[in-house]
């Protein structure tokens, strides 16, 4: 039993505790408090490879050289670490222990590190896979793929802001134009714009190659056309269900905040996938407009996506609650993890359901 309840994750687990409350540790004293906290002698090479994990894991890093070596919490840590969900969920928003103001710094977080090197090899070579099919398939097809696409992320992203049309109904919808019974003329309007935009961002792709300011509103204005949403950046104050975090106030710091957005974007060195993902996540975070911004966000981020020759996501096969939760961890606690879950799931769920070579 004691085995068990020092494993690999346990014993990493605690390390990461360990250094966070020294700041800076060499292995010598990491491995003095570890023992006291099991209670058992940790061999030194059973630590050593425990420390290099969280190092490919962004955790953790190593400076100084030779004796003087130290460990200390990478700048990613709070990013990345791992968030018992359900637990954190138990607790009401009021009794939440939050950040609830708007952090500058977490632009600093999103680089290349926030995926692990063998993720995006991985997530590569299935895009690679993407890239080939569809320069085999016709126009006729390609078409016919992207309206499927576009059709079951019009359901699912309208879903996630409440939208009660069905998928059969929001293909009926796309396809006929004909609205379903018993519902809103805000949520047929919702459905709509959808597929207004994602029929402009697929015929226009590589205008979303290099991203301002103007492009984001552009994408934003197409979604909330004719819903009694004022467009351009917000000059009032907007609360979030759900949580304590406030976003921003002031329209100075809004656009300040988009630019170093469109700045990460910008950075040739950047991988599509953490451009894209920075883009959902972070314009979700601004909320830059009223209204919209989280469909702005989605839609931007597979702009960017197809903008580079990668996959876009539908989210088809995400649950509501999941993606809700995974956001607001992001609002409150600056937590990308569980996010990052879902994103790299929903990725390789539409690389291997869209654009397939069986017609």
């Amino acid at each position: 039993m004691q085995k068990d309840k020092y494993n690999t994750q346990n014993r990493s687990d605690i390390i990461v505790k360990i250094i966070s409350k020294k700041h800076k540790i060499g292995i010598s004293e990491i491995i003095t408090e570890l023992s006291k906290e099991t209670g058992k002698k940790i061999p030194r090479i059973t630590v050593n490879r425990d420390i290099e994990k969280l190092i490919q894991s962004n955790l953790i890093i190593r400076k100084g050289k030779g004796p003087s070596v130290y460990y200390e919490l990478s700048l990613f840590f709070n990013l990345l670490k791992k968030i018992d969900i359900q637990e954190y969920f138990k607790k009401e928003p009021d009794n939440r222990d939050v950040k609830e103001r708007f952090n500058f710094k977490i632009f600093n977080c999103f680089s290349n590190s926030l995926f692990l090197k063998n993720e995006l090899s991985e997530l590569d070579k299935l895009n690679d896979d993407y890239k080939k099919r569809i320069k085999k398939l016709s126009q006729t097809i390609l078409k016919k793929e992207f309206e499927r696409l576009t059709i079951e992320l019009s359901w699912k992203s309208s879903q996630i802001e409440g939208n009660t049309y069905s998928l059969i109904d929001t293909e009926i919808l796309i396809k006929e134009n004909k609205p379903a019974k018993n519902h809103t003329k805000e949520e047929t309007q919702m459905i709509l714009n959808h597929k207004k935009t994602l029929d402009y961002i697929f015929s226009n792709k590589n205008n979303f190659k290099k991203l301002t300011l103007a492009k984001i509103e552009d994408i934003h204005k197409m979604l909330i056309e004719k819903m009694a949403i004022k467009n351009n950046i917000r000059k009032n104050l907007v609360g979030i269900t759900g949580t304590k975090y406030k976003p921003l106030d002031n329209e100075f710091q809004i656009r300040e905040a988009l630019e170093k957005l469109i700045d990460i974007v910008n950075k040739k060195e950047n991988h599509p996938l953490l451009k894209a993902i920075a883009s959902v996540l972070l314009i979700s975070y601004i909320q830059p407009f009223e209204d919209g911004n989280k469909r702005t966000a989605r839609l931007l981020g597979n702009a960017i996506l197809l903008a580079n020759n990668y996959c876009p996501l539908s989210y088809r096969s995400v649950n509501d609650n999941d993606y809700k939760k995974a956001m607001i961890l992001f609002y409150e606690q600056n937590n990308a993890k569980f996010f990052k879950e879902l994103f790299i799931d929903q990725f390789i769920f539409s690389l291997n359901n869209y654009f397939l070579m069986h017609y």
